[in-house]
């Protein structure tokens, strides 16, 4: 079933506020994407998506919201094997040696047209704070959709990896992460 409507932060903050949505979550991995987009020279893009993720939240009664997403780095698909085995190696995700990518998050924050989220991704073993704005869905079938654009620059995860300087170090991570309650 498809969220009855995003929430502004006023609705947000009464849906918390009331408990309403109190109580654990599961990211269902089947219905949740994430998409890496970056480009070559400036003109090529390059996008990939994960194929496995999972993801775990918890809403208190008073509102506060903790949680973790968590990505097989070994499961970019971007559509050339080639690729994926390089993005898959040491000079970008060293699957072998650091298998997932994860995201847990503090804190979220309504405000403006949706929420701040606040929280550590790390990657390659590398852990740096990250804070962004999503839109938050809410279905009355106990479902809560996170949507998010986050732009990261990998050289902060140790993926400095660029032949002739044609790989953008800047990405776009595209979140749409489906939660239903426990």
């Amino acid at each position: 079933m498809a969220p009855s409507g995003q929430l502004t932060a006023p609705a947000l903050q009464a849906v918390l506020a009331d408990a309403a949505l109190a109580g654990d979550w599961t990211l269902d991995g089947a219905r949740s994407t994430i998409r890496l987009r970056s480009s070559i020279w400036g003109l090529i893009p390059v996008k990939g998506v994960f194929g496995q993720v999972t993801g775990q939240g918890t809403v208190s009664p008073s509102g506060e919201v903790s949680g973790t997403i968590t990505v097989a780095a070994a499961s970019i698909e971007t559509k050339n094997a080639r690729r994926d085995r390089h993005l898959r190696s040491g000079d970008f995700f060293a699957a072998d040696a650091f298998p997932h990518i994860t995201f847990s998050v503090d804190r979220l924050q309504p405000s403006g047209a949706g929420v701040t989220v606040t929280g550590n991704l790390t990657v390659r073993g590398e852990t740096r704070p990250l804070t962004f704005p999503a839109k938050v869905s809410v279905a009355g079938s106990g479902e809560v959709w996170l949507d998010a654009e986050v732009q990261v620059n990998r050289a902060d995860f140790g993926l400095t990896w660029n032949l002739m300087g044609a790989v953008s170090m800047q990405n776009t991570i595209t979140v749409h992460a489906v939660f239903g309650k426990r």
